[in-house]
């Protein structure tokens, strides 16, 4: 079956989270991604925990991708690199600005060797502004964008996210919007083109519906009060008997209606929006809750149809059933040997005519570097030296 990026070439330089989110993505749907790491190997390799001798976290965003390990601070590296950057479509780098122009591998340079060639340079801030050369993690570009501030309690204590929202959300997914934007581009044009995507721009970006708040308001939203962090009882998470949570989700009034009907309680359908009386509704709410376990709950609720879900960690989303049934989690039994299983998610983009397809293997560092080189034009004698002189 074709796949929708069949023949595409990807030089993958990134390392950690999000460039290689970004290019296990390409890699799903046809691309042939080659990762090119440090000789060491990329450090993301070596992060806790492991199975099979493989950092997992590694795994969770490394499959089906080649690999060829490159010293680039020499100079047959950077000319092997040329070569391979000659035949590619798209280049990405997660480098901070002027790292690859200081080693003569910069946009400007490689497009004089190819003129449809794509390069995205995934930075924190940018590559303009007074910030384009600080360093950052995820938590620093979240804090930034008003990200942080705003995910909090009541108390306005900022909560830290289990998901690295800036990193994937903010950084990985408008990487692959921007490299597809650039391809469909070269398509009519025949041209390729920078990429700047900046993580900080991304997570501002998602703040969409509450800047139209903001906005709106006049006023900066208060955390753990707006309509939807928790200042509204039909929008709201609810502990029950047994320690577990339950969210409601019912901001339509035929979803609130059916939710405090079923509960016995319709005298609080009327005040559903009544901003006066939202603190009184959620502590009844959440007495009435406290009445049965998290699972009794989902049992009451099962015929009614007002968007009420158990929260579940991932022990209990393992064994989904709508999890199973969207493919979301793979699992590699006895992952290299170890005796232990590797679980990575699925893709969640379904196309019904040219599907992606999930390969679960994981390069080696350098593993890939005999066929990668000799495609390039090198011979095997070549590759050999090339070895023996550590530039591969």
């Amino acid at each position: 079956m074709i796949k929708p990026l069949d023949g595409i070439k990807v030089l993958d330089l990134t390392r950690y989270l999000p460039g290689p989110f970004a290019t296990q993505i390409l890699a799903d749907f046809g691309a042939e991604v080659i990762k090119v790491e440090e000789t060491a190997g990329e450090l993301g390799r070596y992060l806790p925990p492991f199975k099979g001798g493989l950092g997992t976290r590694f795994c969770s965003v490394n499959r089906n991708k080649k690999s060829i390990a490159l010293n680039l601070k020499s100079e047959k590296g950077k000319e092997i690199f040329k070569r391979l950057a000659s035949g590619a479509d798209i280049i990405i780098e997660q480098f901070r600005p002027g790292v690859m122009d200081k080693m003569g591998l910069g946009y400007k340079s490689l497009k004089a060797g190819n003129e449809g060639l794509i390069y995205c340079s995934l930075t924190g801030y940018g590559l303009s502004g007074p910030w384009f050369d600080r360093a950052g993690h995820d938590i620093n570009y979240l804090n930034t964008a008003g990200v942080s501030a705003l995910t909090a309690g009541r108390d306005g204590v900022p909560v830290m996210s289990s998901v690295q929202i800036a990193d994937i959300a903010g950084g990985s997914l408008f990487a692959v919007i921007g490299m597809l934007l650039a391809l469909f581009h070269r398509s009519r044009s025949g041209k390729g083109q920078l990429c700047d995507i900046a993580m900080m721009d991304g997570a501002l970006s998602l703040l969409s519906y509450t800047v139209g708040e903001w906005c709106g308001k006049g006023s900066v939203p208060e955390t753990g009060r707006e309509f939807l962090t928790g200042g509204f009882a039909m929008y709201n998470t609810y502990k029950c008997s047994d320690g577990k949570y339950a969210g409601l989700g019912a901001i339509e009034g035929k979803f609130w209606n059916g939710f405090c009907t079923k509960i016995g309680r319709e005298d609080l359908i009327s005040s559903q929006f009544d901003i006066s009386k939202q603190d009184e509704m959620i502590a009844d709410i959440s007495g009435i809750m406290l009445g049965k376990s998290r699972d009794e709950w989902v049992e009451f609720f099962a015929d009614s149809d007002i968007c009420f879900t158990p929260v579940l960690d991932l022990d209990e989303v393992s064994e989904h059933e709508q999890v199973k049934a969207r493919e979301m989690l793979h699992r590699v039994m006895n992952f290299r040997g170890s005796g232990e299983d590797l679980v990575v998610t699925g893709n969640p983009v379904k196309l019904s005519d040219t599907p992606c397809e999930i390969v679960l293997e994981f390069p080696d560092t350098g593993c890939d570097v005999m066929k990668i080189l000799t495609d390039a034009g090198y011979t095997g004698e070549e590759v050999k030296e090339f070895i023996r002189d550590k530039v591969v």
